[in-house]
């Protein structure tokens, strides 16, 4: 679907959209029988992108943890489809290339997790994790080791009864490797990702130096970032070369294998209206599944810190299913730094000075991070200079 729909626009894609939000309760009001699409017979009212579609999408698309523009896209039918399964709708297995996708994956995650057989994210991805997990609880419980689940699978869980809930083995692990890892940044292994590459430059704005790139702004601000990392004595990588633009895959692919501690991706963001302005920051995590208590935690710092130490407004830290975000074993965030549609935060990413600021709040608050019940510095207030001597100690 290349087609985008918004309200006012009517299309039958409206009607079988407005039938998915209603089979998942999201839209209360509607009075077609909630049956499957492919048999049901809409009116013309059904097919009008109308305002209370658009906030029930608003709503379904926030928890489901992608942008909640209350449009109808490629990306929001994609995910529609995926809420629709529910666990024994259909067979679950490993398909390599091809990976499963759905709530129904969700739910098995959950019930593994609960089990004690599955410590990864809930992601809705049924991956070589799911499968491993899901063999080692057929094992356990006498059932055919066969890594699908199917209705034998389905039945044996409906058998365990009732069990306690609520606890998350990812996160715990998560909280446990940031205390083991100690306060000190030496030794830690971090991944500078900027965003673009190759022949891809990105916006061209005018700053006081004349002409700059969207590119070199990002890549200009990573390398300040790098810079500051090797000098505390940690190890840092960048995802790609200069002259490459590499894929989400390829970039998580390249963080992976260096068994990275963290992931940080830098970038910028434009706006028809040239009215938004400000920094946000992007964790793994959604309504729905798990979310990366570290890349929440990390977000939150390297937030707080930017806003305080420049002039970009506060657009908050929010937690997202982007794939860069969902295939990265390590905990990852992205700093979105502002918009290059905006005069005044053109004015910051262009300065050397500002980018230096940034550079220095980022450092600032992976080392917050590590530093746990010991961060008691107010926000903005931590310099590098102080940081590099706690370093030395």
């Amino acid at each position: 679907m290349s087609e985008i729909l918004r309200v006012g626009d009517r299309s039958p894609r409206v009607a079988e959209v407005r039938l998915a939000l209603a089979r998942l309760g999201l839209i209360a009001e509607f009075d077609s029988s909630v049956g499957n699409a492919k048999n049901q017979t809409f009116t013309d009212a059904d097919t009008l992108f109308d305002e209370a579609l658009e906030n029930a999408l608003r709503g379904f698309q926030q928890s489901r943890g992608i942008i909640a523009s209350g449009d109808i896209d490629e990306t929001t039918l994609r995910v529609l489809r995926e809420a629709s399964y529910q666990l024994g709708a259909r067979v679950l297995s490993y398909q390599p290339g091809n990976q499963m996708v759905g709530d129904d994956v969700t739910q098995l995650q959950k019930q593994l997790q609960e089990l004690g057989f599955y410590a990864d994210r809930i992601d809705g991805h049924f991956g070589e994790r799911t499968h491993a997990a899901l063999v080692s609880y057929q094992l356990n419980y006498g059932l055919n080791t066969d890594g699908i689940c199917g209705p034998n699978t389905i039945r044996a869980f409906g058998r365990l009864g009732r069990r306690i809930t609520g606890g998350s083995a990812q996160a715990l692990r998560e909280r446990a490797r940031v205390r083991d890892a100690g306060p000190k940044l030496a030794g830690k292994r971090v991944v500078i990702d900027p965003a673009l590459g190759g022949a891809h430059k990105g916006q061209v704005v005018k700053g006081p130096f004349g002409e700059i790139t969207e590119e070199e702004i990002v890549w200009d601000l990573a390398t300040r970032v790098e810079g500051r990392m090797v000098a505390a004595g940690m190890e840092t990588i960048m995802s790609r070369p200069r002259q490459d633009d590499p894929s989400h895959k390829e970039r998580a692919d390249i963080a992976n294998a260096f068994d990275a501690d963290l992931m940080i991706c830098i970038q910028c963001d434009s706006y028809p209206n040239d009215k938004a302005n400000g920094v946000a920051t992007f964790y793994f995590g959604s309504e729905q599944g798990s979310s990366s208590i570290t890349g929440e935690l990390l977000s939150g710092f390297v937030q707080r810190e930017i806003v305080a130490r420049t002039g970009l407004g506060n657009c908050g830290n929010h937690g997202r299913t982007w794939d860069l975000l969902r295939i990265t074993q390590m905990p990852t965030i992205e700093v979105v730094m502002g918009y290059l549609t905006n005069p005044d935060d053109v004015a910051i990413l262009t300065d050397p000075a500002q980018r230096d600021a940034i550079a220095e709040a980022i450092v600032v608050a992976v080392k917050r991070l590590y530093l746990l019940d010991d961060d008691n510095q107010p926000t903005g207030t931590y310099k590098f200079s102080e940081l590099l001597a706690q370093e030395l100690l």
